[in-house]
């Protein structure tokens, strides 16, 4: 049966590095893959035509997909905007639209690019590990928020942490079967001493995991999460954590990998439908250049592949290409370094189609 994928460039680098994506994706194509692909816009792009972040058509589009590509929303130009109507909410509403509550954000340490992380070379090599992060509640989304004015006319602004129960078992749910598909551990991030909303996070994780045996459960507070993925990254396999923790660490844990342009994503529904993107942002400083890094958009073309289409052996042929063209020394301008071959992303992901058609 033809699988249909929603294809939402955005903004910034987006279109650019979503092009070299759709490339393997057509490529993947003639070696059988069925799939249709329909775009849409999203972020800047539909406000500048549309009015509105998320335009009906792009939710329409993306409910009818069994998978969704995107690129990347924001930049400078629309930063002047009301906040109701800035490229961001356009991220978080087709997230909530969908119910696309769990994010999983992989840190993988190729290495042939050992070299490219600022931390040593011991500390990070091996590197291999999965943060699940809450996607469609916590403080991101609480209400009530906003800015308002005191009797003094002081300005205040406030945002609301909630989490339910059912949501933190709901995420949990997810962490604990990917752990037991991998090592077997997870660290449960919080800060349950001082947030009464993540001491439930905490108690909630414990009573779940006595449906996982198998599994060994950890906690930890966020600074110290913080502190322990820049000191000693490998101690571990999965982390499963809030919405803004998760944002946060996911971002810091993408660095030890040499370049946050290496590092892709999935978000997922109960039933694995789910919408992939790289983990950078748009990057409006240097789009336009041919020179943004692809492989992060091209790596969540395999999570797709992987998680949502059930095409697991074409996944693991799309990250073998990567594999490829960075043993022949192909960097981009994030990850180059003295002696390897500089690249821009219309010939990086040439370089990737090329080494998968020979697969």
């Amino acid at each position: 049966m033809t699988k249909k994928i929603a294809v939402l460039p955005g903004d910034g680098i987006g279109p650019e590095i979503v092009a070299e994506a759709v490339k393997v994706l057509d490529a993947l194509k003639h070696q059988g893959l069925d799939i249709t692909l329909e775009y849409g816009l999203i972020g800047g792009a539909a406000y500048d035509d549309a009015g509105t972040p998320l335009p009906a058509d792009t939710v329409a589009i993306s409910k009818a997909a069994d998978a969704i590509l995107l690129g990347a929303v924001g930049g400078y130009k629309w930063e002047s905007l009301d906040i109701s109507v800035r490229p961001e909410k356009g991220l978080l509403g087709i997230r909530s639209e969908l119910n696309l509550f769990a994010n999983l954000r992989p840190a993988i340490l190729y290495p042939q690019l050992a070299d490219a992380s600022t931390l040593k070379a011991d500390v990070v090599a091996g590197l291999d590990l999965m943060i699940v992060r809450e996607l469609t509640g916590g403080i991101y989304f609480g209400q009530p928020r906003g800015v308002r004015t005191l009797e003094n006319g002081e300005k205040e602004g406030f945002n609301t942490l909630v989490y339910r129960e059912s949501e933190v078992n709901r995420i949990g749910k997810v962490a604990f079967d990917i752990a037991r598909k991998r090592q077997g551990r997870l660290c449960s991030v919080d800060k349950a001493n001082v947030l009464e909303c993540t001491e439930l996070w905490r108690e909630t994780m414990t009573t779940l995991s006595a449906d996982y045996n198998d599994v060994e459960l950890s906690h930890m507070y966020v600074d110290n999460a913080a502190m322990q993925l820049v000191r000693a990254p490998k101690q571990f396999d999965v982390m499963v954590t809030t919405n803004m923790f998760g944002d946060i660490l996911s971002d810091c844990a993408s660095m030890l990998t040499g370049s946050i342009g290496m590092l892709p994503s999935a978000s997922l529904d109960e039933n694995s439908k789910g919408m992939y993107e790289p983990i950078h942002g748009s990057a409006p400083d240097i789009a336009g250049q041919n020179i943004a890094n692809p492989l992060a958009t091209i790596l969540s073309v395999a999570m797709m592949l992987r998680y949502s289409l059930n095409e697991a052996e074409m996944a693991d042929k799309v990250e073998a290409a990567v594999s490829v063209v960075l043993d022949k020394g192909l960097r981009t301008a994030d990850i180059h370094s003295e002696g390897m071959t500089k690249v821009g992303t219309v010939e990086m992901g040439d370089a990737v189609v090329a080494a998968l058609d020979k697969k």
